[in-house]
């Protein structure tokens, strides 16, 4: 099982050239808390580790200054007003129209060969009156930077983004992984030990639920979830082949004003 607190020793280099000293979003490792899930009851959604690696799977570029955002509902630049504090300039602007605020990232970043960077909203992450828009940016060698960009789709209502929010979220991606793929649906019949396990796990799972309401079950008395999956075994017992992760461990941007790129060398 993978949840040691330290990354693994083989390392890819994911750069971030500054454009400027004092960069308007600051580079983060994404955590893993998030305000809606310790809000549940019992803080239930905490067991999701579906979730709880999705939150973790990449870096945050976080927001440095308040802003406010009110759309009209039109197609104009200026049908979106964007507001700072006095003294502050504006960190994102009204760019493409649309309802569209733009956020410019003060970074070019370089994958090493063969890789993408996906850019993306923070994962599970939900927010009122703004979607944020996803891209995929081949960051091996253009020397183009990209921008983060949020549809918001309330008009009329103050839309605002909070200093530390996130405004995005970066992952690398290997180019032409996905495409590799071949898709075949397939009875699950036709493989009789993964129907075996499925059946195993389903009957379990409806016994569970089945129990659980009543506080003399054997199920509210030894756990209130089961935890099969979290802790990467079977019902019957088997575990999981190769390494189960219950957590990523991702390095954060360190400064390197040494110069020279490792992918140059």
């Amino acid at each position: 099982m993978s949840s040691s607190a330290e990354p693994p020793s083989a390392s890819l280099d994911l750069i971030a050239y500054q454009l400027n000293r004092s960069p308007s979003l600051r580079l983060v490792a994404a955590p893993v808390q998030r305000d809606f899930m310790e809000a549940t009851p019992m803080r239930f959604a905490l067991r999701c580790l579906p979730m709880l690696l999705a939150n973790q799977a990449g870096w945050f570029l976080l927001n440095q200054h308040p802003v406010m955002v009110v759309w009209n509902g039109g197609d104009q630049l200026e049908d979106l007003t964007v507001s700072s504090p006095p003294g502050v300039m504006r960190p994102a602007t009204s760019h493409f129209g649309h309802g569209i605020l733009t956020w410019d990232v003060p970074y070019l970043f370089r994958t090493p060969p063969g890789y993408n960077l996906c850019v993306r909203g923070p994962t599970n992450w939900p927010r009122d009156g703004a979607s944020a828009l996803e891209g995929i940016v081949e960051t091996d060698w253009s020397l183009a930077t990209f921008t983060m960009n949020w549809k918001i789709t309330r008009a009329g209502v103050p839309i605002f983004f909070h200093p530390r929010e996130p405004i995005c979220q970066i992952l690398p991606m290997r180019r032409g992984e996905l495409e590799q793929f071949k898709p075949v649906l397939r009875p699950i019949e036709s493989e009789p030990e993964t129907h075996k396990g499925y059946r195993a796990w389903s009957e379990s799972r409806a016994h569970f639920l089945r129990d659980l309401p009543h506080p003399e079950s054997e199920a509210a008395a030894r756990r209130p979830w089961q935890r099969h999956y979290f802790q990467g075994t079977t019902p019957s017992g088997a575990h999981a082949p190769g390494e189960h992760q219950t957590r990523l461990v991702l390095r954060e941007f360190e400064l390197d004003d040494s110069g020279g790129s490792p992918h140059e060398h």
